[in-house]
Formats: C-alpha cells, sequence, structure tokens
C-alpha cells in the first residue's frame, strides 16, 4: 500500500528542510539560510508511533519574484499539495506575518486537502504569544514548534497522523501487482497492451504522453495480475509542469504498492544514468525486478547486442539479481519470457527457506574460512534463520556484529545467492550479536 503523502510548504527560509530533517530523523533535506536553496521537490520517509508517511520537501514560494526558477518552483510546490494527503504550511514566528505568507495562504486555500499551520522557529517552549497574530491567515489554529530544537513536534504529528486517509482497502489483493515504470519513450505503454492484451494505454512517440497510473487486472492460467503502466520518469530536474509532476509521484507509488518492478529500457539508446536511478527506486522499496531491454528488433547486429547486454550487465551491477529478457513490446516477439521472469522473481519475493536448510548452508560457509577481523576479535557465524518475505528478509546471529563489513556482506549475501536460488528478488540479511 502506498504510504500517505504530506507536502511541505511556506515561503522561503521559514525552516521547511529544518523540519522534514527533524521529523524524519536524518539530515537528508540540505538546510541553508540562502533563500531558494531547495528547488526541487524531495521525497522523506518517516514514521511516527508506527504510522509510516513521506514527505514532499519543495521549494520556497515566491509570488513575485525574478529568480529565473520561481516559476518552475511554484508549479512544483503548489502541484505537491494536489496530489497530497495532508498539507503543512510553515510560516516563521520571529518574523511574524509577511505579506508572502498571505499570498501563500490564500493559493492554499483553494485546495479541499486537510491544512496544517505550523509556526516555526518558537525555540522556548513556554513564549507562544508571538503565534496568535497567525489565525489572520484564516488556516485554522496555528502549531507553534521549533524544529530546531523539537518542541512542539509530538503533539503536531499525534494530531497530523489523525487527518491520514482511514480505511484504505486494495482492491484485488491477492493479484500480483507490477508496476511497468522506466523512462519516457522506452516502450512501457506498448508491453502494456501487449500483456493486457488490450488498448489500455495511448501508445505514441511523443515523451510523457501517459500522464496517469492506470490499474489492469489481468487473469492468467488461475493467477490474477495487476498492471500498473506508469508515467515515465524523469530526471527530477526535467519536471516543470504540473502534470508532469502528478505523473512522477503517481509513479514513485506504483512503485511503493507494486511486488514487480519490470523496468523498460530503451536497447537502441542503450542504459542511461536515469535507467540507473529508476531500478535504484524499485531496489529502495523492496520489489523484486525484472528488465526488460525493449525494441531488441532494432539494435543491431548480433555484436551490438552483446555490447548493449554487457554495459547493462556492468551498470547495473547493483541490481544483479533482477533477470533481464530482451524483447519486442510493440509485435509481442518473447513477452511470453517477460510473465515467465514476472512469476519466477515473485516466487523468490515471498520464498521461505527453512531454518534447517540455511544452518546447513552455513556451515559450509564457515568451512571457507572467510572472516572478518578487527584487532583481537574474530567474527564468527553463529546461527542465521530466515525472518520475513517480500523480499526475504534473514538474521545472521553472530558474536561480534559491529565488525561486519561491506564486503563480508557482499561475500555472504553472493554465497547465499548461489546455494539458493533468489534471482530477481532483492533480500536483507541482519547480523545481530548473540
Amino acid at each position: 500500500m502506498s504510504l500517505p503523502l504530506v507536502a511541505i510548504v511556506g515561503r522561503p527560509n521559514v525552516g521547511k528542510s529544518t523540519f522534514v530533517n527533524r521529523i524524519s530523523g536524518r539530515d537528508e533535506a540540505i538546510v541553508h539560510e540562502m533563500r531558494g536553496v531547495t528547488r526541487d521537490r524531495s521525497y522523506h520517509d518517516a514514521d511516527w508511533n508506527g504510522v509510516r508517511f513521506r514527505m514532499i520537501d519543495t521549494g520556497g514560494i515566491e509570488v513575485s519574484s525574478s529568480d529565473q526558477f520561481q516559476n518552475s518552483i511554484k508549479a512544483q510546490a503548489l502541484a505537491s499539495t494536489e496530489e497530497s494527503d495532508v498539507i503543512i504550511f510553515i510560516v516563521d514566528g520571529k518574523t511574524g506575518i509577511q505579506s508572502e505568507d498571505e499570498e501563500v495562504a490564500q493559493i492554499l486555500k483553494r485546495s479541499k486537502k486537510p491544512i496544517m499551520l505550523v509556526v516555526n522557529k518558537i525555540d522556548e517552549p513556554n513564549n507562544t504569544n508571538d503565534i496568535y497574530e497567525f489565525y489572520k491567515l484564516g488556516i485554522g489554529d496555528p502549531y507553534a514548534i521549533s524544529a530546531l530544537h523539537g518542541h512542539g513536534t509530538g503533539d503536531f504529528l499525534d494530531d497530523m497522523i489523525t487527518k491520514f486517509p482511514q480505511n484504505v482497502i486494495e482492491e484485488d489483493d491477492d493479484s500480483i501487482k507490477i508496476a511497468i515504470i522506466g523512462r519516457p519513450n522506452a516502450g512501457k505503454s506498448s508491453l502494456t497492451n501487449c500483456l493486457t492484451g488490450e488498448n489500455r494505454s495511448i501508445v505514441s512517440d511523443v515523451a510523457g504522453t501517459t500522464r496517469d497510473s492506470i490499474d489492469t487486472i489481468v487473469e492468467r492460467a488461475g493467477q490474477k495480475y495487476t498492471i500498473i503502466d506508469t508515467a515515465g520518469l524523469r530526471k527530477k530536474s526535467a519536471i516543470d509542469e504540473d502534470v508532469e509532476y502528478y505523473s512522477f509521484v503517481r509513479a514513485m507509488r506504483a512503485i511503493d504498492k507494486a511486488d514487480v518492478a519490470v523496468l523498460v529500457v530503451d536497447s537502441t539508446l542503450g542504459l542511461t544514468d536515469q535507467d540507473q536511478r529508476v531500478a535504484g527506486m524499485a531496489k529502495d522499496r523492496g520489489c523484486a525486478l525484472v528488465i526488460v531491454l525493449n525494441k531488441w528488433d532494432i539494435v543491431g547486429d548480433a555484436k551490438r547486442k552483446a555490447e548493449v547486454r554487457q554495459h547493462l550487465e556492468d551498470r547495473m551491477e547493483f541490481v544483479g539479481y533482477a533477470n533481464i529478457v530482451q524483447a519486442v513490446a510493440l509485435t509481442g516477439k518473447k513477452v511470453q519470457h517477460i510473465w515467465e521472469s514476472i512469476d519466477s522473481s515473485f516466487a523468490n519475493y515471498c520464498k521461505k527457506i527453512s531454518t534447517n536448510q540455511l544452518n546447513n548452508w552455513l556451515m559450509k560457509i564457515k568451512e571457507t574460512g572467510f572472516t572478518v577481523t578487527k584487532g583481537k576479535q574474530v567474527l564468527r557465524l553463529k546461527y542465521i534463520t530466515q525472518t520475513g518475505t517480500k523480499p526475504p528478509h534473514f538474521t545472521a546471529f553472530v558474536n561480534h556484529a559491529s565488525i561486519v563489513n561491506d564486503n563480508f556482506e557482499r561475500f555472504f549475501e553472493n554465497r547465499m545467492r548461489e546455494n539458493f536460488d533468489l534471482s530477481g528478488t532483492p533480500i536483507t540479511v541482519r547480523y545481530k550479536t548473540k
């Protein structure tokens, strides 16, 4: 299920990025006193009392500005309010109401989404007299907080999560959910039409034709699939129109609720940085992954095809578990192989390996002698068990979890994949001191 979206808006330099860092518990958003540092949206996952949500940190809205980027910033910030579930309007308690605050408030009032007014920079917890003038904005009761110190954020978050959509029901929850993702014009809509057997998605040579996510239910051999054709994912800096922004967020949501992500790559162009970013999104959200090298019939001769395949494998090593299929979505050639890869990837995504099998394998790993040392400490493997699925999660008990390094983690995962069929799915191994 996709996470509730919270849009953080306001004029520049009111502390939006500081607020995001405080709530997310990570210093991911850039904080600087210069106006307009945040020009693009950035996405930050957070959790409050077990309720997970995603925040969108937007650029500061300046209604009248000579900044060449301001029209784009304003459009993207306002677009985020339309796509979000809750809007957080942040103002500066030290400077009081500014004319830009009043203009932003007038714009936000047109939205039908819940709006919460946050008066930031109230660094003295008992000094809330400065917040009363903000009632003039007509947004509702203001919340006095200090994003820098954390004062007042707990009570605010308690109220915020009550405004999230309630009783959201996923239809056809027994279906395998497949997100068709990739850059614009890679052939996603053609592939969706081929998989569904219907011309449900507009197919065009104009990049970005698909503006929304379209869910289609397909049944094959008694198994239901929900196929989501998403808008093409561009580099963030290339998303200027409101509608492009909607498409980006909806594609992110599609990946959130997908079991299997099918990344469509235009073989004639070869792999690009954008393809890598999209694959990274699927990996970060724990989806099984199938990579489709589309338009394979017009790539060139055998030498060129081998180069394209090798280039993809080299640059996609971070998702080396993904199944790769060469196909022609427009004609349906080898699309059957895509279905087979989806099924096998999903099966491994749900795979359960018995504790007995895991520990028999662990004995063989211990015999290799490969380990980690730090000073007098030597890593010893004790025991391993599976602790979750979708994707598979494992917990390995060791004597000193603190000395496990990246090299050992790669070695351990590679040996596990060699012994157990886990192609198509990411896995997570947690090391715990026993």
